[in-house]
């Protein structure tokens, strides 16, 4: 299934895509959030409302916001776990390449959440070092603590698209990631969450970036350092995960600080992200 949540008289509301009309799913459950936490049953009861609903939005005709617009926390990121990626990172910043055992883990706030083809703001007087990063997340679907490997995989929701804005200036300026990384409107993701089942094997999907039409990331023969089992079962050692909790597992090589000139993102430059058997999130930088 592919569940998205889109406004509706001003009103965020809950619906499920069937083909390319979107069934309206606010009888079974308010937000995405509370679909989520209510467990199989209710995701069993939106398949069988879905399935058989009369009424129906075509889907050009609504605004999609980001599946979860209001998440309960921060979104959860892994920093450098594509080796390419780290290493393009190290290079450019003039440092030695390390490699780690452990994930490097950082978040974005929740007010940098934003719609899948909404505008992407950028203040020049804020950062004039804008980038990109395409990303595979994946949406915690029952509390996870103490997860082991084996049964990891068994605590995911489903799998969307996120963009991983960055400010590169602020990034380096504050010496972590946070700042840097919690830009308001610096997260789109969308266009849907697509659920656990519908994807055989998430590590296998490509993603790419393009900006402007311009070819920028494309995952094909790279893979995670850290892959999902090992996510979670790395981060709920430490901390319970909730239903609901989006977790961003990394962005492959080719971002823009990385090239040679850097080029940063500018008002008018149109990015575009997308991972196969998910979708497609397309957003304009507005100065």
């Amino acid at each position: 299934m592919k569940l998205l949540t889109y406004l509706h008289d001003n009103t965020p509301t809950l619906g499920l895509l069937r083909g390319e009309e979107v069934v309206a799913l606010s009888s079974i459950a308010p937000d995405l959030l509370t679909l989520i936490a209510a467990g199989p049953e209710a995701l069993a009861r939106a398949r069988e409302y879905a399935a058989t609903a009369p009424a129906t939005l075509p889907l050009a005709n609504v605004r999609l916001l980001a599946p979860i617009p209001t998440p309960r926390r921060n979104v959860i990121c892994l920093g450098k776990n594509y080796a390419e990626h780290a290493r393009e990172s190290y290079e450019a910043r003039g440092e030695q390449v390390i490699t780690t055992e452990y994930p490097v883990i950082f978040t974005k706030a929740t007010t940098s959440v934003n719609g899948p083809y909404d505008d992407i703001p950028v203040d020049d007087a804020i950062s004039a070092q804008m980038d990109y990063e395409a990303e595979l997340a994946f949406i915690i679907g029952r509390p996870a603590r103490r997860v082991t490997r084996a049964e990891a995989m068994s605590y995911v929701f489903g799998y969307t698209v996120l963009n991983d804005v960055t400010a590169r200036d602020l990034q380096t300026a504050h010496k972590q990631f946070h700042v840097g990384k919690s830009l308001d409107g610096c997260c789109p993701i969308g266009p849907w969450i697509v659920t656990a089942d519908a994807i055989a094997d998430p590590h296998a999907l490509r993603i790419t970036c393009h900006v402007n039409g311009e070819l920028r990331q494309d995952s094909a023969g790279e893979v995670m350092t850290f892959d999902i089992p090992t996510i979670i079962e790395i981060l709920s050692r430490t901390m319970t995960l909730l239903p609901g909790d989006i977790i961003a597992t990394g962005t492959p090589r080719g971002v823009g600080f990385a090239r040679k000139p850097p080029v940063f993102l500018r008002p008018g430059d149109v990015v575009e992200c997308a991972i196969e058997g998910i979708g497609a999130i397309r957003n304009r930088i507005r100065g």
